[in-house]
């Protein structure tokens, strides 16, 4: 039984869940972080490339080509990767057919957002060239692979095998920067030939995680109608949830590649990659929060889920205050001059980015405890708000106005996120200002590493002498 543990209290893994894990709650999130940042490091590089390569233009239109396929398939999940997760931790037995129920209802919906894209692709982007459409549309045909790897990221974390879904998380970014150079340093990197490199790159990590799939799961589509029923009587509530995330994440790209030209659209783009920067750290602490709190007493996932938003935001909000100080010369410098009129929505995306990531954390222990519609409706009357803010603000203020729309929106669903605890879970609202318990429980745990190789290397010197 795996606990995190600082004053005496439980952080993520406790309870009575006695199933081995690979990892230990620290450990993963400690693995977890360093893959996001890995990540981060591989996504600013790519960023710069193209941005100084395509100027803000040609960013643009790179960018309204490569949105769609994982923006649908994100968008598209009803829920199934969520309920994969809680369904395999509560009937492991079943977990043959629950994945292969899971991948077959993934590769579905993906097509259909396949080919609902290609229909109306012209008509939501009639500004851009027929040559970007047209690439837009062919890209569109990674989307049901896109979908399923959520499904198969989400089986692999269900079993504590986090290390193999951060390689297919690390996998695609690495192969797109190996191909960007190589198109940098031949002269052929144009905005579809950059598209190439983004777009195919899934394919051989995803084959890959159907290999450990198959050797872990043995996936099944025998009971595939009961299976496909205990997936959707879970994945629908939290449908809510999975969509917010992805509209928080995509409609402000998805509505500004809309009311704007390319110009201003890739240089939103380069802002908001700056900002999401920050998500490393609560996407690291989600990822192993909620298949850990699945079964868990709603006072213990209460006690799980507020120290891990207390320390994740806190570790978020120093890395935004960094961010705030150096965005503007970041900008300059690292994606050039012609980007620095970003430099005020990066300031609204930084803050916006804290805000969301601690609502995404608070919103597990609704996820864990089976009251994912809670969240749902929550969230949902939240994101509503954006999309006549953004209907307002973006065609008076530009793209200011896009950063300012999802502020609010965030605020919003993270005071409906709060005041829901007591009202639904009646449990106390979580405190989410650090404490100095968390400040001690987060030295400690920077320090036992040391620790475990201080004592490996004194028992190597016992056995020695």
């Amino acid at each position: 039984m795996e606990r995190l543990t600082g004053g005496g209290s439980a952080v993520l893994g406790t309870g009575a869940d006695s199933r081995p894990k690979k990892l230990s709650s620290v450990a993963a999130v400690a693995q977890s972080i360093g893959a996001r940042l890995f990540m981060v490091a591989i996504n600013a590089a790519t960023g710069i490339l193209t941005a100084r390569a395509l100027q803000p233009a040609g960013r643009g239109e790179l960018a309204a080509m490569i949105l769609w396929p994982v923006f649908l398939a994100s968008a598209l999940t009803l829920g199934v990767p969520s309920a994969l997760t809680f369904q395999l931790r509560n009937n492991p037995e079943k977990r043959s057919q629950l994945l292969g129920a899971a991948l077959l209802l993934a590769g579905l919906v993906g097509l259909v957002g396949m080919v609902v894209g290609a229909l109306f692709m012209h008509a939501f982007i009639p500004q851009y060239s027929p040559r970007v459409i047209f690439f837009a549309r062919v890209f569109l045909l990674n989307t049901p692979l896109s979908a399923m790897m959520l499904v198969g990221r989400s089986a692999l974390e269900s079993q504590g095998d986090f290390a193999a879904s951060n390689k297919l998380f690390l996998a695609p970014p690495a192969q797109t920067l190996v191909c960007l150079v190589i198109l940098w340093k031949t002269g052929t990197l144009t905005p579809v030939s950059a598209g190439l490199a983004y777009v195919p790159m899934g394919i051989p990590p995803f084959l890959w995680m159907l290999n450990r799939l198959w050797r872990v799961f043995r996936p099944s589509l025998r009971s595939f109608a009961d299976s496909a029923r205990q997936l959707f009587n879970y994945g629908i509530r939290a449908y809510g949830i999975d969509l917010c995330g992805t509209m928080s994440l995509y409609v402000d790209q998805a509505l500004v590649v809309r009311l704007l030209e390319p110009k201003m659209m890739g240089t939103y783009v380069v802002a908001l990659s700056l900002s999401r920067m920050l998500n490393a750290f609560h996407a690291s602490v989600v990822m192993v929060l909620f298949p850990r709190a699945v079964s868990q007493s709603p006072q213990v996932v209460r006690e799980m889920t507020s120290r891990a938003a207390r320390m994740s935001t806190l570790l978020t909000a120093l890395a935004a205050a960094g961010l705030l100080f150096l965005g503007p010369y970041m900008l300059a410098l690292l994606y050039g001059k012609e980007y620095a009129v970003a430099t005020a929505v990066l300031r609204i995306l930084v803050l916006e980015a804290v805000l969301s990531g601690a609502t995404l954390v608070l919103s597990q222990a609704f996820m864990a405890l089976e009251r994912p519609g809670v969240i749902t409706a929550l969230q949902v009357t939240g994101l509503l708000l954006t999309l006549p803010l953004m209907l307002i603000f973006v065609p008076r203020m530009g793209i200011v106005g896009a950063g300012l729309a999802l502020l609010v929106s965030t605020t919003a669903r993270l005071l409906f996120v709060l005041a829901s605890y007591p009202f639904f879970l009646k449990t106390r609202m979580p405190h989410i200002f650090p404490k100095v318990e968390d400040l001690r429980f987060m030295a400690e745990a920077a320090a036992r590493p040391f620790g475990l190789l201080r004592s490996k290397r004194a028992m190597a010197a016992e056995a020695a002498d």
